[in-house]
Formats: C-alpha cells, structure tokens, sequence
C-alpha cells in the first residue's frame, strides 16, 4: 500500500522540470520578487544570457514596460529564468537544463 503512494509522487516529481520561486540565492544573497534590475545585477552579475520578450500594458495605465529575462545557471543541472517587467523582478523560475 505504501509502495503505491510513493509512486505518484515519484512520478510526478520527476515530470515536472520547471517550477515557480519568490527568492533566489545568489551566493550569500538572496534575489526576491519585486527587487530592481540593478539590485539584482549587483547580487547575482551579469546573466549567461539576456532575451527582450516584449512588452506589455501596465494595469489600468497608458505606460508599456518592458519584459525580459534573464537567465543563470546552469548550476548543479538547474536554469534560474528571472523574469522582469519594467525595472521589476517579477518571476522566478528554476528548469532543469537539457
């Protein structure tokens, strides 16, 4: 009976490659949500990599923002995806690498 439990769990543990995060460590610093870009450069460095995604409407504003990710990693298998809107940190994603 036990064994049937475990199993799912196993299963689903192992399916899922991406999942949500409020903080991530760089080094002895942590990153939150809501930090600015700079702040987040000045803790984690420069990204492996910098993608321009677009841009969106702030609510109930007439103002666009940017949205970019960076990316970090990979480190210990895992991809660190960090999501900004405007001069926000808004997403934190970790995917393991391929």
């Amino acid at each position: 009976m036990r064994t049937r439990s475990v199993i799912p769990l196993l299963a689903l543990s192992a399916a899922s490659t991406l999942t949500q995060a409020e903080t991530l460590r760089c080094g002895s610093q942590l990153v939150s949500l809501d930090d600015r870009r700079f702040e987040v450069l000045q803790k984690c460095g420069e990204p492996a990599f910098r993608d321009l995604v677009g841009y969106s409407l702030g609510p109930n504003e007439r103002r666009e923002y940017q949205i970019e990710e960076w990316v970090y990693g990979p480190d210990n298998g895992m991809l660190s995806i960090l999501t900004f809107e405007g001069t926000r940190l808004r997403a934190i994603e970790r995917r393991r690498s391929r």
